[in-house]
């Protein structure tokens, strides 16, 4: 599982991150995380099959261990942080991909009222 947008590239096969061209410096666990939620782009990975996935922790386990890593991992990516990774409270998070302002701006499509009568 290789990524690559304006800012953020992962080779999975040399376990590597680079963000804006420089190097990220990650933890396991904090590659291991980011690159799950890259492997499930646009999708909601619950809490819980992450807390199993990365630190085989059982259902019952409770553990604020999970929060800690995303805050760390979103601080690593900076201003980019809560742009790549979204919490889906009560639920889990979501990897979205980078898009730029002008081209969510080619994509958006205005909503007026002419959209109830047809």
């Amino acid at each position: 599982m290789n990524y690559i947008d304006d800012h953020l590239q992962i080779e999975a096969d040399l376990d590597r991150v680079i963000l804006n061209d420089q190097p990220m410096i990650l933890t396991r666990k904090e590659y291991l995380l980011l690159a799950t939620l890259v492997a499930n782009e646009g999708e909601i990975v619950r809490r819980q099959e992450l807390l199993e996935k990365i630190w085989g922790y059982r259902e019952d386990i409770r553990t604020r261990t999970l929060d800690v890593h995303i805050r760390r991992l979103r601080k690593k990516l900076g201003d980019l942080g809560d742009t790549y990774i979204e919490t889906v409270f009560g639920v889990g998070y979501r990897f979205q991909r980078y898009r730029d302002a002008s081209s969510m701006r080619s994509t958006f499509v205005p909503f007026t009222f002419q959209h109830l009568s047809a």
